[in-house]
């Protein structure tokens, strides 16, 4: 159910920003998503399918690009992603890593007429 005030804040952004552009329709949006942002696009297609009804963002097309989850380690540097749901890192074991990447969340980009 988060998904909906998430929506509502996509189509808020994408409308301010159509109506900066003078644009007369919102034709797609390109949305980041991480794995680990726990964003699901089939919820967000549902919500924005009712809300962008009536607005200049109405059939727009929504794009998701999924970004992959990278984790560093702490104690040796390795680098590493995420393989099923094991985090300690592959190199040394340890569980001292940091998330460099899949926690994104953001609207990349609004394409308009």
């Amino acid at each position: 159910m988060h998904e909906l005030p998430v929506t509502q804040n996509v189509l808020e952004i994408a409308l301010r920003h159509g109506k900066a552009a003078n644009a007369s329709r919102i034709m797609s949006i390109n949305i980041v998503i991480g794995e680990l942002a726990s964003i699901v696009d089939d919820s967000i297609q549902f919500y924005w399918d009712i809300i962008s009804s009536d607005t200049i963002a109405e059939g727009a097309k929504l794009n998701f690009n999924r970004i992959n989850a990278e984790f560093e380690c702490k104690v040796c540097g390795e680098r590493y992603k995420l393989q099923g749901n094991e985090l300690v890192c592959p190199d040394c074991g340890s569980l001292q890593i940091d998330i460099v990447a899949g926690k994104e969340f953001f609207l990349e980009s609004i394409d308009v007429e």
